[in-house]
């Protein structure tokens, strides 16, 4: 019996992937669960595994596609009855899900979460109220809105069908000649490269960009006097190290937050402004920015505050090496409350993170420098200062608000005591 194996789903809100690696070829045999195909979707890698024990009789992809939930991947000939999940009618891709119907990672919390394509369109006419009514699945519609284009200015590629994804994808790619093209306009002898987008970079993309349209943001600077803290990270690193950790800033950081959020717990929630309602999240999963080759990626330390600085440290060099190694997983990734991007060690002082939905606010590092600086009327000829910069929602968190936990932080990593008085 031949079955004709389609992707699965992969994840929440994720539509399909690029193809890393195709493990088999036609001819050969495959067991059940046997991994048959490496994938790049949402920033994480995954092994597909085979639906039935048998042999693979044709291979409808190539190393390099970007492939879709529902397409067909694989044709495989097997002696057992195909699965039920396979016996479906071919379908063009899942359905996206309404934006009431998303969840917030593993809570039951309805939360927007849209995803935005790589195309850009010039601004196109918005449909009027006589405008006829048109065939095409809810994830059509919302590519078509993201890329500016009228639905109704589409046309099925067979006559009587419904609008599919690729219709709306080719109908802007064949009107982005109307505008400008710098392609062709660019007369510079030395022409332009052009390069698909990976699979980290597209997710990032659409991530980003939903993150910065709906989230209006706010972001306040201040400085920390780390000369003590790093008096006795110095102090207390060999400890860690003995234990198999690197003792940095970073994973002090992540203790420092973490009390913080227990003080201010209107920066450890979700909002969900269609129904005007507010998640508060009994626990606390810190996500960090990790720099890789592939691009950025946000792993998360679970239940950061019921572990010591030690624990810390430790997780963090597991998780940011597997991400710099291109193993880390969608489960490594989701459930985070609250993020930390440190950019100190590459340099640079303010900057302006993007809050990363569905969280509400994320802290940004700097690189400290020695300065000279008036404390308490006491003037220092050299302090070691960091800056610091906190970007919030501003629909859910005031500038007060943002104010007084910038500055518990600070007063935190300046007298490391009030962790373990107000934490």
């Amino acid at each position: 019996m031949a079955i004709e194996f389609k992707l699965p789903e992969l994840g929440e809100n994720i539509e399909g992937g690029d193809v890393v690696s195709i493990l088999v070829a036609v001819g050969d045999s495959v067991s059940e669960g046997q991994a048959i195909l490496e994938l790049e979707a949402g920033k994480a890698s995954m092994e597909i595994p085979s639906p039935a024990t048998g042999t693979i009789s044709a291979v409808h992809i190539a190393q390099g596609d970007t492939v879709e939930v529902g397409q067909l991947t694989f044709t495989i000939e097997a002696g057992d009855a195909a699965p039920a999940s396979q016996a479906e009618p071919e379908m063009e891709a899942a359905p996206a899900p309404k934006p009431e119907e998303v969840l917030v990672e593993n809570m039951a919390t309805p939360v927007v979460k849209e995803e935005v394509s790589a195309l850009v369109v010039a601004s196109a006419p918005a449909p009027v109220a006589a405008e006829k009514a048109v065939s095409a699945a809810p994830n059509v519609r919302r590519l078509a809105r993201e890329l500016g284009v009228d639905i109704h200015a589409v046309a099925p590629a067979s006559k009587g069908d419904r609008i599919s994804l690729k219709d709306v994808k080719q109908f802007a790619k064949s009107n982005m000649g109307s505008g400008t093209d710098f392609r062709r306009a660019s007369t510079s002898p030395g022409g332009i490269r052009v390069e698909k987008m990976s699979a980290v970079r597209k997710a990032t993309m659409a991530h980003m960009t939903h993150c910065w349209t709906t989230i209006p943001h706010v972001t306040q600077h201040d400085m920390a006097d780390i000369t003590k803290l790093e008096e006795l990270r110095k102090r207390f690193a060999p400890k860690a190290e003995s234990a198999g950790a690197k003792l940095t800033v970073t994973a002090i950081l992540v203790k420092v937050v973490a009390a913080a959020l227990k003080v201010f717990p209107n920066f450890n929630c979700s909002i969900d402004p269609e129904k005007a309602e507010i998640f508060y999240k009994e626990f606390y999963n810190i996500g960090i920015a990790v720099d890789t080759e592939r691009g950025l990626m946000v792993p998360v330390i679970n239940d950061a505050d019921q572990k010591n600085m030690v624990d810390i440290a430790r997780d963090l060099g597991e998780i940011a090496k597997k991400a710099r190694a291109g193993q880390i997983g969608l489960a490594d990734m989701q459930g985070g409350t609250f993020s930390i991007t440190n950019l100190g060690g590459i340099g640079g002082s303010f900057f302006t993170p993007i809050v990363n939905s569905p969280e509400v606010a994320i802290l940004g590092v700097g690189r400290a420098i020695m300065e000279p600086y008036i404390g308490d009327n006491e003037l220092y000829t050299s302090r070691l200062r960091m800056p610091l910069s906190l970007s919030y929602d501003h629909r859910i968190i005031d500038g007060a608000d943002g104010a007084r936990f910038l500055r518990w932080i600070v007063e935190a990593i300046e007298e490391p005591m009030l962790i373990s008085l107000e934490g």
